[in-house]
């Protein structure tokens, strides 16, 4: 009989977040579906070619990482409490919320940014991160096509940092609230900056990424290879591998073969790969950055 309820609870828990999904997924397209709209970079139907695959990978990693990236998340803040003095994990446990709440935003973003560079620059990890570098047109729900391991290898690097900092702690009270709060914040700028929006921000762009930003970390050339910051280009600023000339990119992709679908995305990292292009192949060079 436990096992009989123990299974129904988990059934349960599955269709609550399969409804959670859905919902979250009306409100994304309810706001952003306009904007791209009257406001596209480029123009095009609305079930565009890869519309279904990012939404398949939007339901596949929303309800797999519900349940997956828990277990290694608590793992790893255990693992760095036990490792690191408490003067350095409580250091900030006497902070505001609001102020654990902004740190921990800054202090994320630094391990999210080396976590996305990386994922380009180990071979092994791009295996992983080249799904999400092969849709060819990029508008928000780009956002979401994305391989399990790449996104829970990405978050780790960011949520370490918060939990050896102590702006995120494994106990005491709401305990899950500040990297809950990080990575709900960080995915719905992300649906932002994919977003197939033409809009600039003018002296905000050095604060905050943009759609200007980010598409061009989706180009086909070797600028993907830059922009690697999810909400403060100033990482980029600071370690070298900020690109933004006057103009929009060109095309979008990767010259890394890729699956159509989402059952062989989810299996390429794990065969053989073909001969790769040089993503420098490109139209790389056509006009002159500015850096």
């Amino acid at each position: 009989m436990a096992a009989f309820l123990a299974d129904h609870r988990h059934v349960l828990q599955y269709l609550v977040e399969a409804a959670r999904l859905c919902l979250t997924l009306v409100l994304v397209t309810a706001l952003f579906a306009p904007l791209e709209h009257f406001f596209a970079v480029r123009r095009s139907r609305f079930f565009y070619k890869g519309w279904a695959v990012n939404l398949g990978w939007y339901f596949l990693d929303g309800l797999a990482l519900a349940f997956v990236l828990g277990p290694p998340s608590a793992l790893i803040a255990l693992a760095v409490h036990a490792v690191l003095p408490s003067a350095v994990t409580g250091a900030a446990a006497a902070l505001p919320l609001w102020a654990r709440a902004v740190g921990a935003m800054l202090v994320g973003e630094v391990g999210f940014y080396w976590g996305h560079r990386w994922s380009h620059e180990w071979p092994w990890l791009w295996r992983f991160h080249a799904v999400h570098h092969s849709a060819e047109h990029v508008g928000y729900l780009v956002n979401t096509r994305a391989h399990p391991v790449d996104l829970v290898f990405t978050r780790m690097c960011g949520l370490v940092l918060l939990y050896a900092t102590g702006l995120a702690a494994p106990v005491g009270l709401h305990p899950t609230l500040i990297p809950a709060l990080v990575l709900f914040i960080g995915a719905f700028w992300s649906y932002f900056i994919h977003a197939n929006i033409k809009v600039r921000l003018g002296f905000f762009e050095e604060i905050l990424s943009t759609p200007f930003f980010h598409h061009w970390h989706h180009t086909r050339d070797d600028h993907k290879d830059h922009n690697y910051s999810s909400m403060v280009p100033v990482m980029d600023r600071i370690f070298g591998t900020m690109y933004r000339p006057k103009h929009w990119p060109a095309d979008y992709g990767t010259a890394t073969p890729v699956s159509d679908s989402v059952t062989g995305q989810l299996l390429d990292p794990f065969t053989p790969r073909r001969a790769e292009t040089p993503a420098s192949a490109g139209a790389a060079g056509s006009t002159s950055p500015e850096r």
